[in-house]
Formats: structure tokens, C-alpha cells, sequence
């Protein structure tokens, strides 16, 4: 713990320490492994920088949201900026560094190479190599080394590469992160973010396309929210950041190329608020992160239908936004559950409990939820495909719930 917290105070350094001890990194002249990326636009168009279509890109549009008719020219004159959901993360970190000196990056490959998703590009070059710290691949370390730079006052953003490699910090997270405010009796406040991308992407295989979110919910101390949006991901990155507690913050691989317009001013998000996507009347569908795009799928399906869907992207996984959820069941009075995590002790089996817990006299059915199979994730991609929940699902699951 000594070595931990030295390293941790040798942190604090004024930014005129962090030029004097800049490290050359050894990645530094590292080849660039991603030439190109593919942007997935908000009106199901997909466009390639390099020029090469992915192998699998008629699966793309299953991750887009409802066309938006806005034509292109009116779009151009809108107030704001378009960025990239990792744009708009860096973007969000990089204020939060400007504002708070205290701020710091720590994680594999975050320095000179700017993460394994670009998330952190350019942020070494700016800030010097001891606020942007490359580690070894030693996951239990490094976070470790975060929760203690935490506990002398510095704020640091650990990136996971892959959140399943977090696995190997679990005993760190659990009972240093979550507990060392209680434990400590208030001694130590430990505002630390823990980020990085995860669910299931294109043919990733078992090992990297967890979802850990049912993993991280039952220990106590922790926040955790995930984005779905470039605007509600630089909100929440900064809102994690500003936080006296520790949080969790889930980025969707399959996300990161989704564009979108934000605001040219400063905002913040609240960490524990739902955001209603789409009101209706007919139904409440509660859904995050990548499902989001599969709801508001089905949604347009529905709507020809005859069916008003209301929408709600939770956001934040722990705590509920009951006070949002609450509200649209009192109107609806029927509930379907849409994620990407595995059915069996899930984050839809906690929501559905605290429906039947707090609304259950305003339900007129018998709450639904749509979950990932719990099988591992295979690494064909027509298996794949069937382990997640798609919208057509979605659709004959609000057709039942309306009956």
C-alpha cells in the first residue's frame, strides 16, 4: 500500500513536475493498428474513412435509432458540433482535465497510442505521461494504484481496454473501491471512474463480449451508468468525473462510431436520471446502452401498428431512476424490459423487482423482459445474432403485453 500511495502522491505534481519527468514512451512510435473506422449515422447510413465496407455491415443498421429527416443542410446550420461517441468521451475527459489539475488517465496503451478505441488520443501529448499513464498489463495493479491515488485526493479515470479483463481487479473494486468509505468510517473518499467498452460486438468471441453490468451491481459503494448516446456520454463522463463516489461507466463497443450533434457549451448530466426517449401511452419499454437503437427499431414497427410505445433509456443502472420509471407506468400501466445482459440475475431481474416492489398496483400485466441468452457468446455471427435480443422480439413481446 506505501508503493501504492507514492506512486500515487508522485502524481500530484504541479504541470510544470509532469514536462520536467515526462517518460518517453516506448509506444510512441507504435504502429497505428486502425487505419479507418466506420461512422454509423443517426439516420442508418454508414460511412467508411478508408473506404472498405466491414464484413459483416448489413448487421450495422440493427445499432441505429429512427431515421432523422432533418436534411443535411439544416442540420449544417445547427447550433454545436458533431462528434463521434469516443470523440465525445475524450472530449468530456479532456475539459474535466483542463478544469481539475487533480484529474488523471491511467490503464493499458492510454498514453502516446490513445487507447485501444482512441478514447484518450492525444491527452499524453497535452497533459504529460504522469497524468496519462501507461501501465503494465496487470489489471488488479493499476486499478489498485487508481483507488489509492483516490484515497490522497487525486480523481483518476481507469480504462479497462476490455471491461471483461477487469475481472482480474474484481477483489479491487469490491472491497477497496465500493467499501473504503464505509470501511474507513469516512476517512477516505475514493472518487475514481472506472470506464471502458464492453457488450457484445461483431464476432469478438466469449472472452470479450461480456456484460458485466450484473457482476458490478450488488457491491455496495458503487454507482454505475452506461451511455448510448455521444451527448449523454460526454455529460456522464463528466458528471463520473465531479463525483465524490466511485462509478462505473459502461461504453458499448459497437457505440463508439455513432455521430451526433452536442451542444458548443459546457453541461453536465445527473448520474441518477433515466432519460425518456420517446413518450407514448401504450406501453413502457425500459432498455440501455446498445438496445436502445433495437427498441427504437421495433418502435417505428409498432407505430405502423397501431401501438404508442414509451421509451426510456434508464442510464443509470444503479441506483433506479424510479422516479421517472414510476411516473410512466402510472400512464401505461404495462412494462417491458429490453437489455443486452444475461437473463439470470441481470440488470432487467433487479428492475423488475423494484416495479413489483414500489408499482405493482399500477400494473395491469405481468411485467416482460427480453435478456440475452445465458450462454456464452459465440463467435459465429449468425449465433451471435441469435443470443441478443433483436427487434422483432421486441415487437411480438409488446404485441402480447397490449393483447
Amino acid at each position: 500500500m506505501a508503493a501504492v500511495l507514492q506512486a500515487a502522491a508522485l502524481l500530484m505534481g504541479s504541470q510544470t513536475d509532469i514536462k520536467r519527468f515526462r517518460l518517453r514512451s516506448a509506444l510512441r512510435s507504435a504502429p497505428v493498428r486502425h487505419e479507418g473506422f466506420f461512422v454509423v449515422r443517426t439516420d442508418g447510413r454508414l460511412s467508411a474513412t478508408s473506404g472498405v465496407m466491414p464484413r459483416r455491415a448489413k448487421l450495422i443498421p440493427n445499432a441505429v435509432a429512427v431515421k432523422d429527416d432533418t436534411p443535411a443542410s439544416s442540420a449544417a446550420s445547427k447550433p454545436g458540433h458533431e462528434l463521434l461517441l469516443f470523440e465525445a468521451l475524450r472530449e468530456g475527459l479532456e475539459e474535466e482535465m483542463d478544469r481539475d489539475p487533480r484529474v488523471c488517465v491511467m490503464g493499458e496503451d492510454v498514453g502516446h497510442y490513445g487507447g485501444s478505441y482512441k478514447v484518450t488520443k492525444g491527452l499524453a501529448t497535452k497533459f504529460g505521461d504522469l497524468r496519462v499513464l501507461d501501465t503494465p498489463i496487470a489489471e488488479n495493479s493499476f486499478t489498485g494504484m487508481g483507488i489509492g491515488a483516490a484515497m490522497t485526493g487525486l480523481r483518476p479515470v481507469i480504462e479497462g481496454m476490455n471491461m471483461g479483463f477487469l475481472l482480474l481487479a474484481f477483489n479491487q473494486i469490491s472491497n477497496n473501491c465500493g467499501m473504503l468509505h464505509y470501511t474507513s468510517g469516512g476517512q477516505f473518499t475514493i472518487p475514481v471512474v472506472i470506464r471502458g467498452p464492453g457488450g457484445v460486438g461483431r464476432q469478438l468471441g466469449a472472452e470479450h463480449s461480456q456484460r458485466l453490468e450484473s457482476y458490478f451491481q450488488s457491491i455496495p459503494g458503487l454507482q454505475m451508468v452506461a451511455c448510448s448516446t455521444p451527448y449523454n456520454a460526454k455529460g456522464l463522463m463528466k458528471a463520473a468525473i465531479r463525483s465524490e463516489n466511485p462509478v462505473v461507466l459502461f461504453e458499448h463497443v459497437l457505440l463508439y462510431n455513432l455521430k451526433e450533434r452536442i451542444p458548443d457549451e459546457d453541461y453536465v448530466l445527473c448520474l441518477e436520471e433515466a432519460e425518456m426517449v420517446r413518450p407514448g401511452e401504450h406501453v413502457t419499454i425500459l432498455t440501455y446502452s446498445r438496445m436502445r437503437y433495437h427498441v427504437m427499431q421495433a418502435a417505428k414497427t409498432l407505430i405502423n401498428k397501431g401501438y404508442d410505445p414509451e421509451v426510456i433509456d434508464i442510464r443509470s443502472l444503479k441506483p433506479f431512476d424510479l422516479y421517472t420509471i414510476g411516473n410512466s407506468i402510472k400512464k401505461t400501466h404495462r412494462v417491458l424490459i429490453v437489455e443486452e445482459c444475461m437473463r439470470t440475475g441481470g440488470i432487467g431481474a433487479s428492475l423488475r423487482s423494484a416495479i413489483i416492489d414500489n408499482f405493482w398496483d399500477y400494473l395491469d400485466a405481468p411485467i416482460m423482459c427480453l435478456s440475452s441468452q445465458d450462454v456464452p457468446t459465440p463467435y459465429a455471427g449468425t449465433l451471435e445474432e441469435w443470443t441478443v435480443v433483436q427487434p422483432a422480439q421486441i415487437v411480438a413481446a409488446v404485441e402480447q403485453l397490449c393483447k
